[in-house]
């Protein structure tokens, strides 16, 4: 008898169908084709383990399984559960009608309980495209799969309850999630504020004009000024994420694996902070088991990269074009993958490897050549994508040990949201721009309208400093940014000058 059972394969972030054609014939041999890999020919074992279990013996005949599309490659034990289910169905000992109904995905254990699987949500919205009536899975996976509407989740905890459910002597219940109650609740609450923050108002204002405007940023400072304190801040005053935002971003944290333990719809911005040992795949993705990169988990989040110039030269290199597209290509022999990859970009620094080139009491021991070698290991190219370079100095202990709490990050997210829905406006007939970090030039020549003396301040700065077009385009979107801030349809003279303070650590003025 043949049967079939739907399942899925993940490719990037999202998930294709995989048809599970199960035949059992007088015989006694156990084939599985469909290019397995060596963990799905594995199965088998665990399938014979966990059917005879549950107290259904395994067919002693000629079973053969293809897994189709035969030329995409089938890894992983999420397999399990629609091998046991197609060989018991073509054995005849549970009911073939209606599988076609259901998508069915899951990993089991010897004993036949259910373990989980990663990628859920991609495969149960592939599910809802399908139309199928229902998705059964590991009961610690259904409420990820259940934040898909217009689709009937079910939660097994063991094989035994897939059983009884197919053979309609048990039905499974299905898990409801609430989403938008949920992911509306969940949007407010965050484990650091802007108001524990003491001193540091010039930073606070570069933060706030970061995150208005969607703009990478640098902070060069001396150990203890606050630089990793304040970027783990940061998330608190970005701009709620919107419904599409949190499904896209859970979808690249499915397909890593990153949600356990009953995990629904993101609501927060991610924060991914990677060791500076992190190797280029781990940075941006891929592998011989494809999967996101950080700056992929980062993605309509923040990646702060603590210790800027002791990452190696190449991981960094290899940031710039996912900087300028916000996606990165993963382009290997077999496979080519497109991973999201629109991130905000906070890194931070010492001036020197001392660290102390500029603190206001403690003496630098370096030499002008090794602050230059040290701050050479940052490229022209690389910094000019960085839109806001801020130095950082010690809060002063009058600061430091004051009783008043500073600005909330409440207040600081409230004009941060106005300033994002000036832009959104702005943008709402151009396609993939949201934010001025992400203009290009016909849009620069449209939105970002200079006066004659704002024309004159940054022509000034840009024959001072040498610096490049980049720089100058960077100039311009942060002080559109500003201009937004304040509510201004033209860039005036002092949103130049403030743009332009944020460029100090260009290229031709460090280290003098």
């Amino acid at each position: 008898m043949l049967t079939k059972v739907c399942g899925a394969a993940l490719q990037g972030i999202d998930a294709i169908k995989i048809s599970i054609e199960t035949v059992v014939e007088p015989g006694f041999s156990i084939t599985l084709v469909g290019m397995p890999d060596k963990a799905v020919k594995e199965s088998i074992q665990r399938v014979e383990s966990a059917v005879t279990r549950t107290g259904i013996e395994f067919p002693r005949r000629k079973i053969l399984v293809n897994m189709a599309p035969a030329e995409v490659r089938k890894e992983g034990a999420s397999y399990d559960l629609p091998l046991a289910v197609g060989i018991l169905a073509a054995a005849k000992n549970i009911p073939a009608e209606g599988l076609d109904r259901y998508m069915i995905m899951g990993e089991l254990s010897l004993d036949g309980s259910l373990l989980p699987i990663k990628g859920v949500l991609p495969m149960a919205i592939l599910a809802r495209q399908m139309q199928l009536k229902g998705f059964i899975l590991p009961a610690q996976n259904a409420t990820e799969a259940a934040v898909v509407n217009n689709l009937e989740v079910y939660g097994a905890h063991t094989l035994r309850e897939v059983i009884d459910h197919l053979s309609g002597v048990m039905p499974l219940p299905v898990t409801e999630v609430d989403t938008r109650a949920e992911f509306g609740a969940a949007l407010e609450t965050f484990p650091f504020d802007f108001s524990e923050v003491k001193g540091q108002e010039n930073v606070r204002r570069a933060f706030e004009v970061a995150c208005a405007g969607g703009h990478n940023i640098l902070l060069v400072g001396p150990p203890g000024s606050g630089k990793s304190m304040m970027a783990k801040r940061l998330p608190s005053i970005l701009p709620p994420l919107t419904l599409r935002e949190a499904l896209e971003t859970t979808k690249i944290h499915s397909v890593a694996g990153n949600l356990k333990g009953g995990a629904r719809l993101l609501s927060h911005r991610p924060f991914r902070s990677p060791h500076h040992t992190i190797s280029n795949v781990a940075l941006v993705g891929g592998g011989t088991n494809p999967m996101p990169g950080e700056i992929s988990l980062a993605h309509n989040g923040v990646l702060f990269l603590d210790e800027f110039p002791e990452f190696s030269r190449q991981a960094l290199e290899v940031m710039r074009q996912p900087l300028e597209d916000r996606n990165i290509t993963v382009a290997r022999a077999k496979y080519t993958l497109n991973y999201p990859a629109g991130f905000m970009l906070v890194a931070s620094m010492n001036p020197c490897p001392c660290g102390y080139y500029t603190h206001p009491t403690k003496q630098c021991t370096c030499t002008p050549n090794q602050v230059q070698r040290y701050l050479g290991r940052i490229s022209g190219p690389l910094l000019d994508r960085i839109d806001i370079q801020v130095e950082i100095q010690p809060v002063p202990f009058d600061e430091l040990t004051a009783s008043a709490n500073g600005e909330s990050s409440a207040a600081i997210r409230a004009r941060v949201v106005e300033a994002r829905r000036i832009q959104a406006q702005r943008y709402a007939t151009e396609r993939d721009i949201h934010c001025n970090a992400q203009l290009n030039s016909r849009l620069m020549a449209l939105y970002c309208r200079l006066t004659p003396e704002a024309l004159d301040i940054i022509k000034t700065v840009m024959e001072k400093y040498d610096m490049s077009a980049r720089a100058y385009d960077r100039i311009l979107k942060v002080a559109r940014t500003i201009a937004d801030l304040d509510a201004s349809a033209d860039i005036l003279p002092h949103h130049v000058r403030e743009a332009v303070s944020y460029r100090s650590l260009d290229r031709a003025s460090w280290g003098y």
